[in-house]
């Protein structure tokens, strides 16, 4: 009797397996035909959870799961751009992420299109008078068609452009979570030469002259003239280069936006960017984001003169004079958006 209730026993958990087995089998092939007509969108790990505008795929869904084919190169090669800002936060995550949580203050310079569900953290000397033109377009509900129509001077006013730190705590972590992020970048040292150039050496600059000019004069220049005391008009790259590394400079003050590192302004340790454009390849970077956004039928991006952009022999030539253990200092300042954006070490810093 015994030996008979184990068989039967053994017999139930046989029955149980073989129903089991069937019913997975059954399921797997329900999911198989249904996969056929409905195919599962593979999203990306790090993409973030997106809800899409009713009846249309908005930027980041386009992105990270594209229509069109041709586009696949592209986007392997953002990725690629996104990986790089990973791994750098990654390894040097102590002294990246000193701050773990942002305050609506650090959000001033990401720019909200709430039309086309996407966030663009504007960096100086990196084409952003150009893409607050073009956003002012997006989120301008026709009332401009041309970007370049809109005066340099316009598209600066601040009040414009709506920022994220506008926003409640709960509808900064929705756009946050749910638009897509982008930024443009340009290698560290053009950009601060372009800065020095345009803020130092233009005449008509007199409001940078006054508040930096004539401090930057008055600590880094020895038997200063009154008149360059004054008007702080004729500051030399080497005195801007001194006034940046100098220890009390940032004690004092924040580094002005336009001399200020990427990675202060635009946090991207702490917010996942979805694309990180670059100055080398801005059309092209800034065309792809607006055919994501579906807007490049009718809207592309102004191409603009280089004439007088500031180029890489350029920049060489404003550090000629600067000394090893300086230009060692600054490039401490700068490291960050170098190794993050993966620019290389200029091959003519002469580093200690």
């Amino acid at each position: 009797m015994k030996q008979a209730l184990l068989e039967l026993m053994r017999m139930n958990r046989i029955c149980r397996m073989v129903l089991a087995t069937c019913l997975g089998s059954f399921i797997l092939v329900i999911f198989y035909f249904q996969s056929m007509f409905h195919p599962v969108i593979h999203r990306n790990p790090f993409a973030p959870d997106v809800c899409c505008r009713k009846g249309s795929r908005n930027a980041l869904q386009e992105l990270y799961n594209p229509t069109q084919l041709e586009y696949s190169s592209t986007a392997v090669l953002h990725q690629m751009r996104r990986d790089q800002v990973s791994d750098t936060c990654r390894a040097y995550s102590a002294s990246s992420r000193k701050r773990r949580v942002l305050t609506p203050s650090d959000l001033k310079h990401l720019v909200v299109d709430e039309e086309h569900e996407m966030i663009y953290c504007y960096v100086p000397k990196v084409a952003c008078t150009n893409w607050k033109r073009v956003m002012m377009v997006l989120t301008g509900r026709g009332k401009y068609s041309d970007p370049m129509d809109i005066a340099p001077s316009e598209a600066h006013i601040p009040s414009n452009l709506k920022t994220l730190n506008q926003y409640s705590i709960p509808e900064i972590n929705h756009r946050l979570k749910s638009y897509l992020k982008f930024l443009f970048v340009r290698e560290p040292f053009e950009r601060l030469v372009s800065a020095y150039r345009n803020k130092f050496t233009r005449k008509y600059n007199t409001s940078f002259h006054k508040r930096f000019g004539t401090k930057i004069v008055r600590r880094h220049r020895k038997n200063a003239t009154q008149e360059a005391l004054h008007s702080g008009s004729d500051v030399k790259f080497e005195e801007f280069v001194d006034y940046l590394i100098h220890p009390t400079t940032q004690k004092e003050e924040p580094f002005n936006e336009h001399w200020q590192t990427v990675y202060s302004l635009c946090h991207p340790c702490h917010i996942r960017y979805d694309l990180v454009g670059k100055y080398e390849t801005l059309e092209e970077d800034s065309n792809y984001i607006l055919r994501l956004a579906g807007v490049i039928d009718y809207l592309r991006f102004p191409t603009y003169a280089k004439s007088t952009r500031t180029t890489d022999e350029m920049t060489a030539e404003f550090f000629q004079n600067i000394s090893s253990h300086h230009q060692t200092q600054l490039f401490e300042l700068y490291k960050f958006d170098f190794l993050m954006f993966n620019y290389t070490t200029p091959s003519y810093l002469k580093l200690e």
